[in-house]
């Protein structure tokens, strides 16, 4: 824990084009209150970016820079903050600048889809890390070589990394407690209206209970099986019998507890997945009609506009 007397702690935040808002507000706007809160400056900040230019963020916001990647700076930690599809940035001087922050000593962390950019400098094999579960599945695969977690952030020694969204406000909350005591950081969530603490391998997302919204564990059993098998769909007789009931008794069941049959609840499962994988991959449309599926792309192209009002190709992003 820094003394009275301690220099303010310097933080860089890199911002990649297309970076995500709010894991970046969450997490500066923390930092900003604890200095508030303390009456004086315990952190203060610099702007980067790859080429020195303003950073335009998802929602079309932008950030002027006060520096550039490759410029000396006097920072403590390092964010990259990265969203949209961070694969699609891929810049050797940046991964290359990282690598000589870590080896000067600096932590460096990654957030949202910033743990993408820090596993192609290199700085993240052979450690454990986490990722915005939207990205996760990508990241898994491109990095097998990482410990892949599901929590909100995860700080192994020098490099920390965070799933973004609100999970980087319970980062910077744990980062001002080991810096400046746990009083602070209550201090400066309660002003955040948190009421309560998460942590660091807590959920993203919420339970299948709460996502479907039914307690009913043979519900629930069914819709497990229904998502572990997308690609090759059970017919309904099938996971009726895993269930240890009737189609007629399971169908009940649906009907009373979600309002629909299986075979809707199993479409829009279905649906959902198929516009998750147009938003984060660049695989054909058809690919993701049989990963999810669907027998024809014409079948997948009905269905999909019928559910989101759009057409596949129009669920892409730009």
């Amino acid at each position: 824990m820094t003394s009275e007397l301690s220099p303010p702690i310097r933080l860089g935040l890199l911002l990649i084009p297309g970076f995500a808002l709010m894991g970046y507000a969450a997490l500066v706007e923390a930092f900003r209150a604890a200095n508030t809160l303390s009456g004086r400056a315990l952190y203060a900040w610099s702007h980067i970016s790859p080429d020195g230019a303003a950073v335009e963020a998802t929602n079309g916001a932008r950030i002027l820079a006060d520096a550039r990647v490759g410029d000396r700076l006097d920072c403590g930690r390092v964010f990259v903050f990265a969203g949209g599809d961070p694969r699609q940035f891929d810049d050797r001087a940046t991964y290359a600048w990282l690598r000589l922050l870590a080896r000067g000593g600096c932590a460096i962390a990654g957030v949202s889809g910033g743990p993408f950019v820090l596993a192609r400098a290199g700085l993240l094999a052979g450690r454990r890390a986490t990722i915005h579960w939207e990205h996760r599945d990508l990241f898994a695969q491109d990095f097998p070589d990482v410990a892949l977690e599901r929590g909100l952030y995860v700080i192994d020694g020098p490099v920390i990394t965070c799933a973004g969204g609100t999970a980087g406000l319970d980062l910077a909350l744990a980062l001002i407690a080991r810096d400046h005591g746990d009083d602070l950081a209550r201090r400066v969530g309660e002003w955040f209206i948190r009421t309560a603490p998460r942590d660091a391998a807590g959920p993203q997302r919420p339970s299948p209970a709460e996502r479907h919204g039914t307690t009913n564990h043979v519900v629930l059993q069914a819709l497990g099986l229904i998502e572990a098998g997308l690609d090759r769909p059970l017919p309904r007789d099938a996971v009726a019998r895993a269930c240890g009931r009737s189609l007629r008794q399971i169908e009940r069941l649906f009907h009373v507890h979600l309002g629909h049959s299986m075979t809707e609840a199993a479409l829009a499962i279905r649906l959902d997945r198929a516009a998750h994988r147009l938003r984060t991959t660049d695989a054909p449309v058809m690919t993701i009609a049989l990963d999810c599926g669907f027998a024809s792309a014409a079948h997948f192209s009905r269905r999909f506009r019928h559910r989101f009002g759009m057409p596949p190709s129009c669920a892409r992003r730009p």
